[in-house]
């Protein structure tokens, strides 16, 4: 990925995008929305941005994660969003 994708999130950016992708209950598809940035981008953004050995816990944990994925998720799982958790376009 291009450094000037990673700098063109400003510090509070980065650090949601972060938190975002760190949890296990938000999927790829709330920080597209939010970021307009695609799984593999934020694992580009993930590996640069943890060390080495957070990096491989967090890609264990969230590899074929039915929550991190809205394709593997059950119909009956719903989450409501803060109005305020994604950017206004």
């Amino acid at each position: 990925m291009p450094t000037s994708l990673l700098h063109s999130l400003s510090p509070s950016e980065l650090s949601r995008l972060i938190e975002m992708a760190w949890e296990d209950r938000t999927p790829f598809d709330a920080i597209k929305q939010s970021f307009g940035l695609t799984e593999s981008q934020v694992i580009v953004i993930m590996r640069a941005e943890l060390k080495r050995g957070s990096f491989e816990l967090w890609r264990k944990r969230v590899t074929g994660r039915a929550t991190k994925h809205a394709g593997l998720r059950s119909k009956e799982v719903t989450r409501a969003y803060c109005p305020t958790q994604y950017k206004n376009k």
